[in-house]
């Protein structure tokens, strides 16, 4: 088989980017847009051996569960991966998914139930983000193709909450009456470069990202935003670093309030322009709802929260539990916790510690320990999952309870065999180790569908000690 060559199969299973699987002869053929049971054209577009990656030319024999996607650029922009599936079976895929994961990598056989569905399957995305760019064919806004820096423009966004074609236009009116400048990767040249928006209870914090100190005619820019928008928000946003880093660290407010206050799970707290929110709000309720009463807090109960961000799952243990303590790397992050455990009244039951988990995380078990305290160990990493020596410390402490939240299965595989056992280092090499004896076992797995009409899956996993 080699490159441009073009292939008649049978899809027979799914890869882990929801892609199609293919097998014919010695290779395994991996087609984005195909589905189980479809016999495809497609075109060999690269060969590593007996791996193949291939372009979905023309579906001879639709699938049953095929549907027609609503976005006009589906396949090019590459945002979604799922959108010509039919949204039951999205679940099922995505369940799979963690399955294969687990097994392939960690060696966890085990069954994992249908992922928990989001009630919107389109409009359900709280933030949208838009490169502006200036092309040799003019200014353009829209988003990158996957894997490139090549923007596709829009009208729409099906996944998104907001009206993306509104905001567009707005932008294109503001930079073609005042001559704006957007920006040029290859000269580094060019004010306007991004635009981040946050939904959050009828109330949007745009945040425009510029190559330079200031917007001239900003108060333009609000005007128009003003005849469209009833509450909002405006930042600009200092980034002048030509790489791929969307958002600088400085924010300057031009117009509307510094912040917008969301209550839930009795815990009312701030959203600021740079803070962490998960896309899906109907999603996000139903996993933190779930972690909750995974966790079965009482008053004797003590909770840290080994990746805390600023605080909002840690004042929601600290409601319900004897003590919650949250660890978080970034200073600024714990600052915003310990506002948030005054103005919630929780100074007495939420500590907050500003450094390395590897580093905290021992000396908080093992104090906590001494004083016979019934302890949880929440863990909500980023996608690249949790540090080894962290795992370690954990395994070392032997905590009642592990809930581990994880928006990659790859990553939580991975780390889910460390903490089972599974897997061990040899030096900077990770290997299968069967012999080991567990000190935990997984009492629940969950699937949650944060993103309907993408690959991605967020997963809640509960390990409890083995007595």
């Amino acid at each position: 088989m080699r490159k441009n060559d073009e292939i008649i199969g049978v899809v027979s299973g799914v890869g882990s980017n929801s892609e199609g699987v293919i097998k014919v002869d010695n290779f395994v053929c991996f087609v984005p847009y195909s589905l189980v049971g479809e016999k495809v054209r497609f075109k060999v577009l690269k060969v590593n051996k007996n791996i193949v990656y291939g372009k979905l030319i023309e579906v001879l024999t639709p699938a049953e569960a095929r549907v027609r996607p609503l976005c006009a650029v589906y396949e090019k922009c590459g945002g979604c991966q799922l959108q010509h599936l039919k949204y039951s079976n999205q679940l099922k895929v995505k369940s799979q998914t963690v399955k294969d994961c687990l097994y392939k990598i960690a060696g966890v056989d085990l069954d994992v139930p249908t992922a928990i569905k989001s009630n919107f399957e389109y409009n359900y995305r709280n933030k949208l983000q838009l490169p502006i760019r200036n092309t040799e064919k003019g200014d353009k806004i829209g988003f990158f193709i996957n894997n490139s820096h090549i923007i596709v423009e829009i009208n729409s966004c099906p996944i998104q909450e907001v009206d993306t074609n509104k905001i567009i236009n707005v932008l294109k009116q503001f930079i073609l009456e005042e001559k704006i400048t957007c920006f040029n990767e290859e000269t580094g040249k060019g004010l306007l470069r991004h635009i981040v928006i946050k939904s959050i209870n009828n109330h949007l914090i745009f945040v425009l990202v510029i190559n330079g100190k200031s917007l001239k005619r900003a108060d333009r820019l609000i005007e128009l935003f003003v005849k469209e928008y009833e509450k909002f928000s405006l930042f600009i946003n200092i980034n002048t670093v030509n790489d791929n880093v969307v958002l600088g660290d400085e924010y300057i407010k031009l117009y509307g309030d510094d912040c917008v206050f969301v209550e839930e799970f009795g815990i009312r707290y701030p959203v600021y322009p740079q803070s962490f929110m998960q896309v899906n709000n109907d999603v996000k309720h139903k996993l933190y709802s779930d972690v909750l009463k995974t966790l079965k807090l009482n008053s004797d109960t003590i909770v840290i929260d080994a990746y805390s961000g600023a605080g909002v799952m840690t004042a929601m243990f600290a409601k319900e539990c004897k003590k919650a303590i949250g660890i978080e790397i970034v200073k600024e992050a714990v600052d915003s916790a310990n506002i948030l455990a005054k103005q919630n009244k929780l100074t007495d039951k939420m500590f907050n510690y500003c450094g390395d988990c590897k580093n905290l995380l021992p000396t908080i078990i093992s104090e906590e320990v001494k004083l016979n305290n019934e302890i949880s160990v929440v863990l909500d990493p980023p996608r690249k999952g949790v540090d080894f020596s962290v795992l370690s410390a954990i395994l070392e402490a032997k905590p009642q309870k592990i809930i581990y939240v994880s928006c990659s299965p790859q990553s939580l595989a991975r780390d889910l065999g460390i903490l089972l056992g599974k897997l061990c280092y040899d030096g900077n090499e990770l290997k299968k180790c069967e012999s080991a004896k567990p000190l935990y076992e997984i009492t629940k797995i969950q699937p949650y569908d944060m993103f309907p009409q993408t690959k991605h899956i967020e997963t809640l996993v509960c390990l409890s000690l083995i007595v």
